[in-house]
């Protein structure tokens, strides 16, 4: 866990890089992460208004979007890897309350997005899934289970509608 000044500078730099309108360089936002801990990969392009919760606990692979909106709340491990696409408002929730229990106990667990999937617009992924290779969460969707590679995934909660045929 990182210590509460490392959270501190981590808050005020991704409310005012991140988690903003401002526009840098993906090369600079990227490197930042990398100073706050996070593992990221060749080409990833960060867009506007991007909130991620801890970059100590976040793995990007190569040629990767995240686009404008995402919010990573990353209280487990995030892993995603290359050539995946977040797509606007997309959000990853690594945590949740169990609601079955009088103290409404934190559950965390790690996600892992497999390469190549595409997580549509306003879509969430939920604590413990994986996302398969080449899988897409269609827009405004939920996974709170993993979702199988090469798979078209649709609603709430999300249920399979066709497999993924990639052509050249």
């Amino acid at each position: 866990m990182a210590g509460s000044v490392k959270r501190l500078l981590w808050y005020l730099v991704n409310a005012a890089i991140f988690n903003s309108n401002a526009l840098l360089p993906y090369s600079i936002k990227c490197r930042i992460l990398r100073i706050f801990g996070a593992k990221i990969g060749k080409n990833v392009v960060i867009k506007p208004r991007v909130n991620i919760k801890y970059p100590w606990k976040l793995v990007i692979g190569d040629y990767t979007w995240i686009g404008e909106g995402v919010w990573i709340d990353n209280l487990d491990f995030v892993r995603i890897e290359s050539s995946v696409c977040l797509s606007q408002g997309a959000m990853l929730l690594s945590g949740n309350h169990d609601f079955s229990k009088s103290t409404f106990d934190l559950i965390v667990q790690p996600i892992e997005i497999k390469e190549g999937a595409w997580i549509g617009a306003k879509s969430i992924v939920t604590q413990g899934v994986t996302v398969g290779s080449h899988a897409i969460l269609a827009v405004n969707s939920v996974a709170s289970n993993d979702l199988n590679e090469y798979a078209i995934y649709r609603g709430n909660p999300c249920v399979k509608i066709k497999d993924r045929v990639i052509t050249e």
